[in-house]
């Protein structure tokens, strides 16, 4: 049997990628296989985890930006508050200094989780797509479905009758020149449109036949046919008066919100917005993250009565490892010494520099001193008309008839008087 590459992704950048999961995919599959136990759902779980745990140090090194962050950020405030309002040149070059100062002590960088993000953000669409079109990279499945396949090819009426399917309403006409349109729709089938094609056609009953006990035998997890939508399973069991099948409908997408929620509750750091209260941007953004963490749990829960099982089982198992990853990185970064992380990045800073031919910077005290100097400069409006009218006061103590030669002259000996204190 060829492989398959018209129903493989295509997209830029995450077709590639597909791809090469897809590669590991069929590895695991074929791998379950010869222990005789071949298992869709059960290769989801394998290579959910194989991905995650791959991934593991992108996630280190982004929840590490996280707190360094919690710590950083009331200094860049600071910075930000001492120059507020100052458009010119030199005030902006010394903000902009004094900054990277402050990342260049934390060992961070203003993309810092840019990076990990844009990396990651692929491998998980090309993860969503080989798990939503598992025949298009797992070649056993994709022979299950032969050679149903080629006798619907060579069947015209059949053709228009698969075309006509809710299943195939996202598929040009054109298409279905092709078995691996053919593939991708039968795919999708549900338990009706399986049993009109079976009533339609006859003469195709022995190869349907064989096509869904294998398919069948693939999907089934735990009971249940990972093929089908959870609703779709609830509507049976309702109809059929069926406890188990309603169970069993309704576990994956309410373990799938319940899952999503520790695991956005781990990942959510209260020392974030700990130190920037006072900061709206800060508070704008916690709140508009608290009801990103409310919203994704019940959008998980809905999706996965809407799609097949199997992406509810991806979803589970993908929140289940992001979890146990976070109680770990959690654990690993809590015995950070940031003083000693300080200390370290100061020293690459300055070799740094010194490739460049630049002398060495003490960046260890720069944010402190920021602060210092911000605290120094501002004062209250109440303490500063306490200051003007003690000045006032004592410029007016003796004072001789205003405007005479006399007043003039012991003003000049106050301010002489005053400035040798």
């Amino acid at each position: 049997m060829p492989v398959m590459f018209l129903t493989q992704n295509g997209t830029f950048i995450i077709g590639p990628i597909s791809q090469l999961l897809g590669l590991l995919m069929n590895i695991i599959f074929d791998f379950l296989n010869y222990l005789g136990m071949p298992s869709i759902g059960l290769s989801i779980i394998l290579f959910t985890i194989v991905i995650y745990m791959l991934m593991l140090p992108l996630t280190i090194k982004q929840q590490k930006f996280s707190k360094m962050s919690a710590k950083m950020n009331p200094e860049i405030q600071a910075v930000q508050k001492k120059y507020k309002g100052k458009q010119d040149q030199v005030s902006m070059m010394k903000m902009k200094e004094e900054t990277d100062a402050i990342y260049a002590k934390y060992g961070t960088s203003p993309t810092g989780t840019c990076l990990p993000m844009l990396i990651q953000l692929p491998i998980l669409f090309a993860l969503y797509r080989v798990i939503y079109a598992i025949p298009a990279y797992i070649d056993k499945v994709k022979a299950a479905f032969y050679p149903l396949v080629t006798n619907i090819m060579s069947n015209k009426a059949a053709v228009e009758f698969i075309q006509g399917t809710d299943s195939a309403k996202q598929f040009a006409k054109q298409d279905f020149a092709l078995e691996n349109t053919v593939i991708d729709v039968l795919n999708k089938f549900s338990v009706a449109e399986w049993s009109d094609l079976a009533d339609k056609f006859p003469d195709l009953g022995g190869a349907i036949e064989s096509t869904q006990n294998t398919l069948n035998h693939f999907n089934n997890f735990l009971g249940l046919n990972i093929a089908e939508t959870p609703w779709h399973m609830l509507m049976s069991g309702i109809q059929a008066g069926a406890v188990l099948i309603i169970i069993g409908a309704l576990i994956i997408p309410i373990l799938s919100g319940v899952s999503q929620w520790i695991s956005v509750k781990l990942m959510s750091q209260p020392e974030l917005t700990a130190n920037t209260s006072d900061n709206d941007m800060a508070n704008s953004m916690a709140s508009s993250m608290k009801m990103m963490n409310t919203m994704m749990p019940l959008m998980s829960i809905y999706f996965c009565f809407i799609l097949p099982a199997g992406m509810g089982i991806y979803w589970v198992i993908s929140a289940v490892v992001r979890t146990a990853q976070q109680l770990v990185i959690n654990k690993k970064l809590s015995n950070v010494d940031i003083e000693e992380e300080i200390k370290k990045n100061i020293e690459n800073y300055n070799r740094k520099r010194e490739k460049k031919g630049l002398p060495p910077q003490k960046l260890s005290n720069v944010a402190r001193m920021n602060t210092k100097s911000v605290q120094k400069d501002e004062i209250s409006e109440e303490d500063r008309q306490e200051r003007i009218k003690k000045s006032t006061e004592y410029y007016n103590k003796g004072a001789a008839k205003p405007g005479s030669l006399a007043a003039k002259a012991r003003m000049v000996e106050q301010y002489n008087e005053k400035n040798k204190k």
